[in-house]
């Protein structure tokens, strides 16, 4: 993370932001990504006298572009560094409000150990308010306790990583219950030591247990890939059947923040492929 805030520092003008947005949506276009819901952290480029209006401007423009020539929709979601305090998400949030249209949620991620979700119930409350759908990364290499904290205080639709959820029987519970989607990122789980390798990601687990599993590509220039190398390597680590494959993809496009009949056209491509496509055993 480190390293990944050090290179941030190149980032300066609107066009650096539309280049690195639209370098991420053409190369999850060739993956046959058809939808992604991405993360910015307007808090990275803020603090070093970057104009949020700056930041975001360049975001849309590579949104837009990148639908109009390779089809791929995208939604975005403003995350607050939980490493930095209150007051500096909530003046991040107050900077967001004039380009609401452009934003569909609130997240929280950076280092999650020490900074539990509770800590930012404030900032969640007004994001709330405003019409914000809420996310938060929580329970990778914080506790289960903090996926609780996440779902009771920053009444989040859906927890990113989760994967410590099997620490409480009665969360796993609440998560299946509630179909609350889980993002797990297996390649980002092994580069930052979560599990000590692919072969021990709790992905099958979770997703036999009848969680809303979903697999995810997390800041993959730095943690080992696109969501492409993420499906392989839970595939091959895992023995993942082409049954558990499409359930991952169907989770993926049920946990999104389309609307309900872009979702329903989503997972019937997705039906109709699937039923030309599988195997005969």
């Amino acid at each position: 993370l480190n390293v990944y805030y050090e290179a941030t520092s190149v980032l300066l003008r609107e066009q650096d932001f539309y280049d690195l947005t639209r370098a991420y949506l053409e190369r999850a276009h060739a993956q046959n990504v058809r939808h992604a819901e991405m993360f910015f952290d307007p808090q990275s480029h803020t603090e070093r006298g970057v104009p949020f209006e700056t930041v975001i401007s360049g975001i849309h423009r590579a949104q837009f572009d990148a639908r109009q020539r390779f089809g791929i929709t995208s939604k975005l979601i403003m995350c607050f560094l939980r490493h930095l305090s209150v007051d500096s998400a909530m003046a991040a949030l107050k900077e967001s409000l004039p380009f609401r249209d452009w934003i569909v949620g609130v997240g929280l991620d950076s280092a999650e150990a020490g900074h539990p979700p509770e800590k930012f119930t404030r900032v969640f409350e007004k994001s709330l308010a405003e019409g914000f759908l809420t996310v938060a990364h929580a329970g990778e290499d914080g506790p289960a306790e903090y996926i609780w904290q996440a779902l009771k205080k920053l009444m989040v639709s859906r927890v990113d990583h989760g994967v410590r959820c099997t620490e409480d029987s009665h969360l796993v519970e609440t998560l299946k219950a509630r179909q609350i989607p889980l993002t797990v990122c297996p390649l980002s789980n092994v580069k930052l030591r979560i599990f000590d390798d692919i072969t021990g990601i709790n992905l099958k687990y979770l997703l036999d247990l009848g969680l809303c599993v979903t697999v995810n590509s997390d800041d993959p220039a730095y943690f080992g890939g696109y969501i492409t190398e993420n499906l392989l390597a839970v595939q091959s680590a895992l023995n993942l059947s082409y049954d558990d494959v499409y359930r991952l993809t169907r989770n993926s496009f049920r946990a999104s923040f389309l609307s309900e009949g872009e979702k329903q056209t989503l997972l019937t491509e997705l039906d109709v492929f699937c039923s030309h496509n599988a195997p005969n055993t």
